[in-house]
């Protein structure tokens, strides 16, 4: 076995288990997998355009980041996808194809110290709007029995845990822009104090509904660039004017090192540092000093044992609104120094959109594909950085040699504030 000595907070001595990440899995607006989405990225594509498949006929914004041409029937039987929400059928595709990456089969032996931790920051949203339409048409009665399961905001892990026979803990998180980070702090918490010895870790959400783009797009958080929706989504640039909603899922498999190592299973990074805050602020506005933010990221950097100097790469959170762009390019200067303006800083956002409860998940994926390519996918639509001294990658992707640790940022509505790790192996 592999350990890292530490101290817990009450001075005792305990081993804190190495955790590796063996497989990951992707449906996003990019592609319906991993590989498919991080071609996408490295090509530049934008996965945003006109919203369809609901009448948006009076919104304001009337454009998403829409996972398209999904076919449930190659993930699941008909009796699972009838009765799942998008979000769950997003985060289910997703998990397959991770453990098929991470050549895992969870037989009885395993089960019981495999877990799942999904993060989704709206839920079933599709299936509870449906659901109040039905007893409000059709009455009580045409109410299907699976709903109060169906519209859970467990329903995603439930799935999945049933899917593959998992006999471990299985719980939802929900920390709005960062429960995909948390769930993969969580899973590596879990693994790294010896609660689990594989954690299946991700986030999915389904929420580009016309309730969501309205109440969004009321609070004037999304952008209203109807007209061009590949150019909507500016992170870091000066005439940015909002987030674009998207919808997707990424999970991930994390293994005790030990563990990836008796089935003989190939890691394709270490996770190494989680750190996760409050702004204790505002509902929707960051900390204007970045505060928590702040401590998010220098309490992952610290939990990795690494200063901002060993940073070599950052995916950034890069909504694209006023004030998180700001906020967030402040406190990388802060937290790395001079660091920020020698390594690539780059938002995938700008063409994946915001995947809300997905994005972190989604962005550790492209993080771990940056550093074992050496290739940084773009920011676009950066046209005049409002920082011009940092690297936000414009427009087309970079080739650098030499990326060993990246860190990924997920800063969310509440003050919810995640930060990764991740090194490569």
């Amino acid at each position: 076995m592999t350990y890292a000595a530490e101290r817990d907070d009450a001075g005792r001595g305990r081993a804190r288990r190495r955790v590796m990440v063996t497989g990951y899995g992707a449906v996003t607006p990019l592609g319906h997998s991993a590989d498919e989405t991080w071609t996408a990225m490295l090509a530049g594509r934008s996965g945003i355009d006109t919203v369809d498949g609901m009448d948006v006929t009076g919104l304001d914004v009337r454009i998403g980041g829409q996972v398209k041409g999904f076919t449930p029937g190659r993930y699941m039987p008909p009796t699972v996808s009838r009765r799942a929400d998008p979000y769950a059928r997003y985060a289910l595709a997703a998990a397959l194809e991770a453990c098929e990456h991470a050549r895992l089969v969870v037989d009885d032996r395993l089960a019981p110290r495999v877990a799942v931790i999904i993060g989704s920051g709206y839920g079933p949203v599709g299936s509870i709007y449906r659901a109040a339409n039905t007893l409000r048409d059709r009455g009580p009665r045409a109410i299907s029995p699976f709903t109060q399961v169906t519209t859970a905001m467990d329903s995603a892990a439930g799935e999945i845990s049933m899917r593959l026979g998992i006999q471990g803990p299985s719980r939802a998180q929900s920390t709005a822009c960062a429960s995909g980070a948390d769930a993969v702090g969580a899973g590596m918490r879990m693994i790294s104090h010896g609660e689990a010895d594989i954690v299946i870790v991700g986030g999915a959400d389904a929420c580009v509904t016309t309730v969501d783009l309205a109440g969004s797009g009321n609070a004037r958080a999304l952008s209203r660039r109807n007209d061009d929706p590949t150019a909507a989504c500016r992170p870091f640039d000066t005439h940015r004017d909002g987030f674009v909603m998207s919808e997707g899922a990424a999970v991930l498999v994390l293994e005790a090192a030990e563990v990836a190592d008796s089935r003989g299973a190939t890691p394709v990074a270490e996770l190494t540092g989680y750190g996760a805050s409050s702004d204790a602020h505002h509902w929707t506005a960051p900390h204007p000093e970045g505060r928590g933010a702040c401590l998010a990221v220098e309490a992952a950097l610290r939990d990795a044992g690494i200063s901002g100097a060993d940073v070599d790469y950052v995916n950034a959170h890069g909504t694209g609104t006023l004030l998180n762009d700001a906020t967030e390019t402040a406190v990388l200067r802060k937290v790395l120094g001079d660091r920020v303006t020698r390594i690539p800083v780059s938002s995938t956002k700008s063409m994946t959109g915001h995947m809300i409860g997905a994005a972190g998940a989604v962005e550790l994926v492209a993080s771990i594909q940056v550093l074992r390519t050496g290739d940084v996918p773009p920011t676009l639509n950066c046209d005049e950085p409002i920082d011009p001294d940092i690297n936000f990658v414009p427009h087309r992707a970079q080739h650098h040699d030499g990326l060993r640790t990246a860190l990924s940022n997920s800063f969310g509505f509440g003050g919810h504030n995640a930060a990764l790790v991740v090194r490569a192996v």
